[in-house]
């Protein structure tokens, strides 16, 4: 079946024609036809799948089919997400959809300043993207109203729940019509998103995708055995040997991706963190940076690791083994995305096997390993400008960097960590 097959609005068709999609993913083809008929759905499926499409394409073709004019007649939709990034970029997927159509759409994130986009917010909307705590302190400070909503999304539900927002979700909900299309999206489910879920939608089709294999299997990925102390050279090497790669690396914490980003200087490879501590336009400016492929390694904390759709990532780095377990599959799942092909690698060392095994149970089948002989290790220590740095010196420059306020909260480091 192919896009142009389904009974959407002629706008919308050709717009997908413009970017390329022809036919749908497994999430797309099941869960449109419900969505367009009012249903209530509950949708599992990994990463990287389309997801986002799935929900978009038929909620801006039934809003721009009911409505009479170009004017707001006030926001009917509402997606809710768990981080200020994917807000941002699923506003962007739905303008993309929604050219030419009567559609508008507006995101709403915490770590700026609200009165610009309660400034926005008064030239009226269809369509709002928020993240939860930001749109629920809006409709209590009187600023937003959600009285006439028809259709609540709950993208990558998993993680707004182990984020905490499940409160101000609840809360959030007493403000929509009684009457309304829900739903519900999410990468895994356990008994406690079933309960969130079924509290939420009713009578719902429930689509779940590849349950029994988390990875997508558009991913080759491997385990790379080294010392904690040698990975800042086999990162070296890796991007060296593939010089014109874009690379998401995924580092455990703060003060881990700066200290990285600095030995990576320090060789002469440019690249960019994003964290916590960076300001929300900061965070911006990297992401547009590493999308447009001005910077090609990003090295991230897991704060990016879900739901973020960078185009043409070739190698996602698991720098750090993630924990939990199921944040391996997220962090993968920036590449690989759609139809197109990715590849990751993690580098373990000693002391993070027992992370390698939790993440083996968790995905059902071992992760094929690369091994390296001793004189591959020495070559990589060898080669690297950054074996002639002392580590010494090296710990200085991270305490440096606490001091100068880089983190908001001190963190010691020992070595290898």
């Amino acid at each position: 079946m192919k896009f142009s097959d389904y009974t959407i609005a002629p706008e919308v068709k050709q717009n997908l024609e413009t970017m390329g999609f022809k036919r749908p993913t497994d999430i797309q083809f099941k869960a449109i036809p419900h969505i367009l008929q009012g249903e209530d759905v509950l949708a599992i499926a990994q990463t990287g799948t389309g997801k986002t499409a799935a929900f978009a394409i038929p909620i801006i073709s039934q809003l721009h089919v009911r409505k009479t004019s170009s004017r707001s007649e006030g926001i009917r939709c509402v997606v809710m997400v768990p981080t200020r990034e994917l807000a941002i970029q699923i506003a962007e997927a739905f303008q993309e959809m929604a050219r030419h159509t009567k559609v508008r759409i507006f995101a709403v994130t915490g770590g700026v300043d609200q009165d610009p986009q309660i400034a926005r917010l008064d030239k009226g909307f269809d369509v709002l993207v928020a993240t939860p705590g930001r749109v629920f302190d809006l409709v209590h400070q009187g600023h937003l109203r959600l009285n006439r909503v028809e259709m609540l999304v709950l993208d990558e539900a998993d993680h707004m729940l182990a984020l905490g927002f499940i409160k101000d979700i609840r809360d959030l909900i007493r403000h929509l019509p009684r009457t309304r299309q829900t739903l519900f999206f999410s990468a895994t489910i356990d008994e406690e998103i079933k309960k969130l879920a079924y509290s939420l939608v009713v009578n719902p089709i429930r689509i779940q995708i590849s349950p029994d294999n988390p990875v997508n299997t558009n991913i080759t990925h491997f385990i790379a055995f080294v010392e904690m102390d040698d990975k800042r050279f086999f990162l070296e090497r890796l991007i060296n040997e593939h010089p014109d790669s874009k690379m998401l690396v995924f580092v455990r914490t703060k003060v881990r991706a700066e200290r990285v980003l600095k030995a990576l200087e320090r060789v002469g490879i440019q690249s960019q963190t994003i964290h916590g501590d960076k300001e929300q336009e900061d965070r911006l400016q990297v992401m547009r940076s590493f999308r447009d492929g001005v910077v090609k390694i990003l090295i991230a904390t897991d704060i990016s690791a879900r739901g973020i759709d960078i185009p043409n990532v070739d190698y996602v780095v698991n720098y750090d083994m993630p924990e939990p377990p199921e944040n391996y599959v997220h962090r993968i799942g920036r590449t690989g995305r759609g139809m197109s092909k990715g590849r990751a690698v993690a580098f373990c060392a000693p002391e993070e096997q027992p992370l390698l095994r939790d993440i083996e149970t968790y995905i059902g089948q071992p992760i094929e390993a690369i091994m390296f002989s001793d004189d591959d290790r020495q070559m990589a220590r060898d080669l690297s400008p950054e074996s002639k740095f002392d580590l010494k010196e090296l710990m200085k420059e991270v305490a440096a960097f606490e001091e100068k306020g880089g983190v908001k909260k001190k963190v010691k480091v020992k070595k290898g960590k």
